[in-house]
């Protein structure tokens, strides 16, 4: 066996247990909200420190391969792409982390309403989903979850839209609630955002198997 061979399969498993690390904090987050636990969302934003450190690990293992094997073809796809993922999982951690410090608040019935209103619990499903399909492609070496997955960014984008008047109507119903209305609504963004971030993870993914670039297919200049 190559000397690379299990650095590159430590480097896979780590990048996937960052992947179910981040899948578990929007599935804690969608507890939180479900159950009314502010303890929940508190573990989110002690969990998002972890995650953070992941990461770095992560990128000293990738400078490390590329020091020290050189790597080419189909092992060095795999060590950029995963540079690339371990940021997007990142950015994703941090929606979760914003929107947990939120729940951690004291939150009214009413303010419970509007995150229902606003279909942030919807949103946080989707993208688990959207999660675990990249995970079952990293695992198998197979696009097709990804690409499958990729679909689902559609609910995502449909959610945002609705939010956007769902937000002024609740605006003029509690005008002095305003800004707690709008910081939810950022939420719904965040989220909405983690969905394209997912899209990139799963073109990385592409990258890495194939080696065919999927990033801005069917755009035109």
């Amino acid at each position: 066996m190559p000397a690379i061979e299990p650095e590159l399969q430590a480097l896979k498993e780590n990048l996937l247990d960052m992947l179910s690390m981040v899948k578990d904090q929007l599935e804690t987050c969608i507890h939180a909200i479900e159950e009314k636990d502010r303890s929940l969302a508190q573990k989110v934003k002690e969990d998002e420190k972890k995650i953070n450190v992941q990461e770095l690990a992560i990128d000293r293992d990738c400078e490390n391969i590329l020091a020290l094997h050189t790597p080419v073809a189909t092992d060095l796809r795999l060590v950029l792409a995963t540079l690339k993922i371990t940021n997007d999982l990142e950015r994703i951690g941090d929606s979760a982390k914003s929107l947990a410090k939120i729940i951690s608040k004291d939150l009214t019935k009413k303010e419970f309403k509007w995150i229902e209103s606003l279909q942030i619990v919807d949103m946080l499903k989707v993208l688990v989903d959207m999660l675990q399909e990249m995970g079952s492609a990293l695992k198998r070496s197979d696009t097709k979850p990804a690409l499958k997955a990729v679909e689902k960014d559609v609910e995502l984008n449909e959610i945002f839209k609705k939010a956007l008047k769902t937000t002024a109507e609740l605006m003029k119903k509690s005008p002095d609630d305003s800004k707690t209305i709008l910081n939810l609504l950022l939420m719904v963004r965040n989220l909405e955002r983690s969905g394209d971030l997912t899209k990139n993870i799963a073109e990385e993914i592409v990258f890495q198997i194939e080696a065919r670039v999927v990033k801005h297919k069917g755009k035109k200049k």
